[in-house]
């Protein structure tokens, strides 16, 4: 009975209707203003009017917008009249394919405001370009096409990227890998030679031990010894003591002769203890200075992780030759490819610091300092305009890498190159490590953090850092 009642009010034309649609949008009123002429209007519609000139659209009559009021009888009226035109058309069509606004089927598609609408909505979209939906679908559908397509490239090349992510862990547990062999191996050598100096002072120890034992026995039998030979003289002169007063005194000056005891009291010698502070005081400190012997000192040391993927560097981070295959590293952004550079693990940014590096008979290389942000990604001539500050040897040339490029002229060929860099002056200087020559200063107001650059060029010879001298002070 309900289903028919609703069937015959849908047939029903919508009371009201026409009274309660907007003159200028043509739908029914949205929060309707009433102007002092008696004429209504969406608000959105009165503002849109009012942008033109301050008149009513329909009567022109002028009006300023603070005469315009909320006519709230006509708005509670137009909201019930919705209420009761949605529940007529909602066994009729779906509510998503009729206009809100007029309640009429959505036909057109608005190419500007890429929405569909009824034939209602044309005043309200006068300006753009409909298209049926039959004819906008398709070119709908190619858009979204052009940007699924868009998608799946993004999701091979994402696939990528996670492949790329995958191998880096996979690198960094190598690396976590490398470093705890290496720390076991060099702890190994350092508890080596720990036992060895703990071998060393408790042999030492028992060696001091032995000698003044043994020189306390010796002491210890001859006492024993004057001990019996006293005990013998004692008994001999009671025994004659024992005898007639006559004999007696005439034997006294032989038994006065005879009782005399030359030998010297036995004493401890000078130093008859251990000399216990040779041994134990300032054990630690001892042992420390020891070990200058097995440990190496470097000013500076290599980074890995800007080293070019055709360089192989040792374990120790000191030295650098050409790998004969390219290595499988991570194309992180600190790494130089395809310039075959490698930086120093620290940067500088005040300071002066020294460093030597033994170039031998490397036939090709590049040393210097360079900024942070020097180019790790591409190609790029070495100057102080790129950031770097350098000398190098190429074809038997030695150059000083300026922008004019300036040849270097040198007596003998140099094996080792000591670098100075020295911030707050503004200098980088280059000379001949071993025979202290200076070569040439570069000068630059350094406002970056500086880092040392090697380029050991496609060689098998190695160029390696020198250590440092190690220099205890104490005060």
């Amino acid at each position: 009975m309900a289903e028919n009642m609703d069937e015959d009010m849908s047939d029903e034309p919508l009371p009201y209707q026409q009274d309660l649609t907007c003159p200028v949008c043509q739908g029914i009123f949205q929060d309707p203003m009433l102007l002092p002429c008696s004429h209504s209007f969406c608000r959105e519609c009165m503002k849109r009017s009012l942008q033109i000139n301050k008149k009513c659209p329909m009567c022109r009559e002028e009006f300023e917008e603070a005469q315009a009021t909320s006519n709230l009888a006509l708005r509670n009226t137009a909201e019930t009249f919705l209420k009761q035109a949605n529940r007529r058309t909602k066994h009729n069509l779906p509510s998503e394919e009729t206009c809100n606004l007029h309640l009429k089927p959505l036909e057109l598609f608005c190419e500007k405001d890429e929405e569909p609408v009824c034939v209602d909505c044309v005043t309200l979209h006068n300006t753009h370009k409909l298209w049926p939906l039959k004819e906008a679908a398709p070119t709908c559908k190619n858009e979204l096409g052009y940007k699924v397509r868009i998608f799946e490239k993004k999701v091979k090349a994402y696939k990528k990227i996670n492949l790329k992510f995958n191998s880096t862990v996979e690198y960094i547990k190598h690396q976590a890998e490398q470093a705890e062999k290496q720390i076991k191996e060099e702890f190994e050598r350092f508890h080596q030679f720990l036992i060895k100096e703990e071998a060393k002072r408790l042999r030492a120890v028992a060696n001091e031990e032995e000698e003044k034992i043994a020189a306390i026995q010796e002491l210890i039998t001859q006492t024993d010894k004057d001990i019996v030979d006293l005990m013998e003289l004692i008994d001999s002169l009671k025994k004659e003591m024992g005898n007639e007063d006559l004999p007696l005194l005439r034997n006294f000056q032989n038994l006065k002769r005879k009782a005399q005891w030359t030998n010297k009291e036995p004493t401890l010698p000078y130093d008859p203890l251990l000399v216990t502070s040779r041994h134990v005081g300032g054990l630690s400190f001892n042992v420390w200075k020891n070990m200058q012997a097995c440990v190496k000192y470097y000013p500076v040391l290599l980074d890995p992780n800007t080293a070019s993927p055709w360089l192989s560097l040792n374990a120790d981070l000191t030295s650098m030759k050409e790998s004969e295959e390219r290595l499988t590293v991570p194309d992180n952004d600190e790494r130089f490819d395809p310039c075959v550079f490698v930086l120093g693990a620290d940067g500088y940014h005040s300071g002066k610091h020294k460093w030597d590096i033994n170039v031998s008979d490397n036939p090709k290389w590049i040393v210097g300092v360079c900024n942070e942000s020097v180019a790790r990604k591409k190609r790029f001539t070495v100057s102080p305009a790129r950031g770097v500050w350098a000398i190098g040897l190429s074809k038997g040339v030695y150059t000083v890498h300026t922008q004019e490029r300036i040849e270097l002229q040198v007596q003998q060929r140099p094996e080792r190159i000591r670098i100075k860099l020295n911030i707050e002056k503004g200098e980088v200087s280059f000379w001949d490590g071993e025979r202290a020559k200076h070569l040439v200063t570069l000068t630059h107001k350094f406002e970056e953090v500086v880092f040392p650059i090697f380029g050991p060029g496609l060689h098998a010879t190695p160029m390696a850092l020198v250590p440092g001298k190690i220099a205890i002070h104490t005060s």
